[in-house]
């Protein structure tokens, strides 16, 4: 069984139940953290008085050299995002990751902004 998936068992689901993998918290330690937000490493090393267990080990090394939404993260975990937004809040307070707030909507350009490029690149 590969190290990545050492925590679940085929056939009768997860070792360790999700609210296990959180200790028990349903809540991050630190600021709510968004479902649309990306999370960036710091590049900072652990503390010696952080309590890192393997899943934060395995978030760490997902994030690792890419910014990913939260979402993503908990889909490559295979954990629920709850759990995710759980662990994200310990890694915040050890300031070993950031979490950038999704982009604003009203930053993005519209949908008619977009055909009018299109359109514009067409008529080349």
């Amino acid at each position: 069984m590969s190290r990545e998936h050492e925590w679940v068992d085929e056939e009768a689901g997860p070792v360790v139940r999700p609210y296990a993998v959180a200790r028990g918290r349903t809540r991050p330690a630190s600021a709510e953290v968004d479902l649309l937000a990306t999370v960036v490493l710091t590049g900072t090393p652990a503390p010696a008085k952080a309590e890192l267990s393997a899943q934060h080990r395995r978030l760490l090394n997902v994030v690792s050299g890419h910014n990913k939404p939260v979402a993503e993260v908990a889909s490559d975990l295979g954990l629920p995002v709850g759990v995710v937004r759980v662990l994200l809040g310990d890694l915040l307070e050890h300031n070993l990751v950031t979490v950038r707030p999704p982009r604003d909507k009203a930053a993005t350009p519209s949908e008619s902004l977009l055909r009018e490029v299109i359109n514009g690149l067409r008529a080349l």
